[in-house]
């Protein structure tokens, strides 16, 4: 699978390409917030003010990726909980108006599909269309997904993504499963604070995904997804993907990991890194900070780094001379799912 194009809407200046120029924000607290473009030129007004922030930064991403490429043949998008600030107050509203009349707003935008169907209705495109919700591995789900209508030969191109918010009630549910440092660092610090807990961030990504190689940016060669590892099988399971992908552990160039500064998972990366030596190893929750699809702005950097773009030190954890020309994505989710993206230059 080749991916043609790509945007990125996140806590960095991703959207306006100031990422590369060496523009890093830093951030504080426990909650990294996108920076939203000016969405005049891409969404209607009249529709942009009913819009909550999941649906924006979606559609933001997404429909100059639909306009760039009209012939789209399906909308593939992952999220955990989608537009879940709109679900919480459509279900108030229920409770305060007594079950009577409620704002159609809220609920349409409550549903996790909501960002696919919008995208699907702005664009007038009738294709397949679905959104899949499977917490830390939605994202993968969408890559598997749309790897499977191309080597079927149901469709030649493809939108794929995925979308994530930050809000109140995402952080009261998080902060009650222990997800956050009781101390909140800086994120140049956080992936040397040595403390449990992380931080979460927000945004979207998307991606035009074909069959063909022409005028590709780079190659998506596989995606691996398991649970529940046990201890020391992670070199097992990175060894069985590369092999399943005729490529040795030496032809890894370099190395993306989900490093997010919690003491108490972050381990799982150390064991992976182990088994590569002349390699270079990128990181990016300490930009973006961390959520269940935070793999898509994984793989929107491994595309950048392939195209030869200039990245940021911030996004250097280990730095060779070794010129990159294959990716090697790791990330897991709270240690419980866990998933490899293998990647090439064209």
């Amino acid at each position: 699978m080749y991916i043609l194009d790509h945007r990125c809407i996140s806590p960095q200046p991703t959207f306006n390409g100031c990422f590369f120029t060496g523009e890093v924000k830093i951030n504080h607290g426990n909650l990294y917030y996108s920076i939203e473009p000016d969405y005049t030129d891409l969404i209607p007004k009249n529709l942009l003010r009913r819009m909550e922030k999941a649906t924006r930064v979606g559609i933001g991403a997404g429909i100059p990726l639909l306009e760039k490429y009209p012939i789209i043949d399906g909308i593939i998008l992952g999220t955990s909980t989608g537009g879940f600030s709109g679900c919480v107050e459509f279900l108030k509203q229920i409770v305060q108006y007594n079950e009577g009349t409620l704002t159609p707003t809220n609920f349409v935008q409550s549903t996790p599909n909501a960002v696919a169907g919008i995208l699907a209705l702005m664009s007038k495109n009738r294709g397949y269309n679905i959104t899949h919700t499977n917490l830390g591995l939605s994202f993968e789900a969408t890559l598997l997904d749309a790897m499977l209508l191309l080597e079927e030969n149901e469709a030649k191109q493809l939108l794929v993504g995925a979308i994530e918010e930050t809000s109140e009630y995402n952080y009261n549910i998080d902060s009650a499963s222990d997800f956050f440092k009781e101390i909140a660092v800086p994120s140049t610090q956080l992936l040397q604070s040595n403390t449990k807990g992380s931080v979460r961030g927000e945004g979207a990504a998307m991606f035009v995904v074909s069959s063909k190689k022409d005028n590709a940016l780079c190659e998506l060669v596989d995606v691996a997804q398991f649970s529940f590892p046990q201890k020391n099988t992670i070199q097992e399971k990175v060894l069985q993907f590369l092999k399943k992908n005729n490529t040795p552990l030496a032809a890894i160039d370099a190395l993306v990991l989900g490093y997010n500064g919690d003491n108490r998972f972050d381990f799982r990366y150390d064991e992976l890194a182990e088994q590569f030596n002349d390699t270079s190893i990128f990181s990016y929750k300490n930009l973006i900070g961390d959520s269940p699809t935070a793999n898509s702005f994984a793989l929107w950097l491994s595309c950048s780094i392939l195209e030869g773009k200039e990245i940021p030190k911030e996004v250097y954890y280990k730095e060779t001379d070794k010129e990159i020309k294959s990716i090697l994505i790791y990330n897991h989710y709270n240690n419980i799912q866990h998933s490899f993206i293998l990647m090439r230059s064209v």
